[in-house]
């Protein structure tokens, strides 16, 4: 494991960083890096529990002279996002994330880095770990299962804690502190079909839509980012009607939570249409990658002979399930009227998968209005249901309310203009953030959202900013130093 990030400042959050990639975490298999939290805390000495969904909150007693202070909430999520590019080989339940060092950036290697919330963790870690940092009492609490649904969230006991202000680290800005965010729910659309025989005099081809930068369904969905399940509908589509085309297997994105980057079709046609097919894959790759080509200049769309697949999707559910991908709303759908740039509603369609007998598109919708988020959600619905699919709402998690007024808010803010001689950005967030499960279970709950720059989340490129880890780090420590007494 490479050793070079100890060599960076601050050396005590990274020290921990390193460890922790070290640690295999996909979400809903966090119990390798729950046991290494634990063993810290006995450690250290360190008051510990866990709640029956899995989360871990470590205690640590004030400083001297600081023991009438506020009770400080630090909260970062213990999972990751495992993606990584077709051509690496790597095992998230076994392997490390290995990380380098590219100029003023960590990265990982041909793989997700983890930063996010990684570096939130390492933080905590740091805090707990050390001797010359002035606190009042501190609650790190560290979460499961974020990325895929906010389980360790939605499953937090309403008693678990004794604070009343909560420092979110799971932001990916320096220089941005995060007061309210969008709320979510998942639609998942389910496909039953018939294995019927290939076509005689048919031959076999495997199209792939590849090269997309991907990104965080909340984060980056107003990028004009393009989508890999989209693009490649788009082609399918067509060539259903112009070389009547059958398909044998489609496979695209992953995470509910990501734009999908990748997404590949086996299909089968006629022997007379191959040449026509592989011109107009061409012409597809020349004019989609013209329409991309700002946002998506590595954007690939390839074709070539492959083996027959073993059956055919029957044509009455290839259509049904070709038309409501085409016709299935993806990206941006409003701006919100109150906050400018913010995107207020979206919707990403994350990922197409097939089995030997159903075929399952799951999307995801976003909005800081609850009755938009539902009224997305069933647009989405009613796209699948008039193709006869059966569909399904996940149960959604709520919005933050922005609060002007905040304490912390004003702590933090004062903060950052001290320490860095620049006003912070105050904003909310259209990624979905655990702080709305927070203040409906612990109403009142004064909350703030901030990070240092992470880019590419939840993809390969995933990045993140070395001389931001030092500032957050400092903003921390100087929030803490000011936190009032009861």
């Amino acid at each position: 494991m490479n050793k070079m990030l100890e060599k960076l400042s601050p050396q005590p959050v990274w020290h921990y960083f390193e460890e922790i990639c070290k640690i295999p975490r996909p979400s809903k298999k966090e119990w390798k890096i729950l046991k290494y939290l634990t063993e810290f805390a006995k450690e250290h000495g360190l008051e510990h529990k866990s709640d029956e969904i899995g989360n871990l909150l470590i205690s640590k007693p004030a400083t001297a002279g600081n023991e009438k202070k506020k009770i400080v909430i630090l909260q970062s999520h213990v999972d990751m996002v495992c993606e990584k590019n077709s051509d690496v080989e790597h095992d998230f339940d076994k392997d490390p994330i290995v990380p380098r060092i590219d100029g003023e950036w960590v990265k990982g290697t041909g793989t997700t880095l983890g930063a996010d919330d990684g570096i939130g963790v390492a933080l905590q870690l740091a805090l707990l770990a050390g001797k010359d940092i002035s606190h009042g009492p501190l609650e790190c609490l560290f979460t499961v299962d974020e990325e895929t649904g906010l389980t360790g969230a939605f499953g937090l006991e309403k008693d678990f804690m004794k604070g009343k202000i909560l420092l979110n680290l799971d932001s990916e800005d320096d220089g941005e502190l995060f007061i309210g965010c969008a709320g979510g729910i998942d639609t998942t659309a389910t496909f039953h079909y018939e294995r019927v025989n290939n076509e005689t005099d048919h031959v076999a081809y495997k199209i792939s839509v590849s090269g997309l930068k991907g990104g965080h369904s909340g984060d980056d969905i107003n990028k004009g980012r393009g989508n890999a399940n989209k693009i490649l509908t788009r082609v399918l589509w067509n060539f259903e009607r112009m070389f009547e085309m059958r398909l044998g297997q489609i496979d695209g994105g992953n995470l509910r939570n990501a734009i999908a980057r990748e997404a590949f079709a086996v299909v089968t046609v006629p022997k007379r249409f191959q040449k026509d097919m592989e011109l107009k894959v061409k012409e597809y790759a020349r004019d989609i990658g013209e329409e991309q080509k700002i946002n998506e200049p590595d954007l690939k769309i390839t074709c070539h002979e492959t083996a027959m697949p073993e059956c055919l999707v029957d044509f009455i559910t290839q259509n049904k399930l070709l038309n409501a991908l085409y016709g299935c709303p993806h990206g941006v759908i409003g701006m919100s009227p109150d906050i400018p740039d913010l995107v207020e509603t979206s919707t990403n369609l994350a990922s197409v998968k097939m089995s030997t007998k159903e075929i399952i598109a799951a999307s995801s919708q976003r909005s800081s209005a609850d009755t938009l988020k539902r009224d997305i959600a069933d647009m989405v619905k009613s796209v699948f249901q008039l193709a006869g699919a059966k569909v399904k709402h996940g149960d959604g998690y709520p919005g933050w309310t922005p609060n002007m007024k905040s304490e912390i808010l004003y702590i933090t803010r004062t903060a950052y203009e001290d320490l860095f001689k620049e006003e912070p950005k105050v904003l909310a967030i259209h990624a979905g953030l655990e702080c709305g499960l927070f203040g409906e279970k612990y109403p009142g709950m004064d909350m703030i959202s901030y990070g240092p720059t992470i880019k590419g989340a939840h993809s390969p490129d995933e990045r993140l900013h070395i001389p931001t880890v030092e500032k957050f780090w400092k903003l921390t420590v100087e929030i803490l130093k000011n936190i009032p007494e009861e």
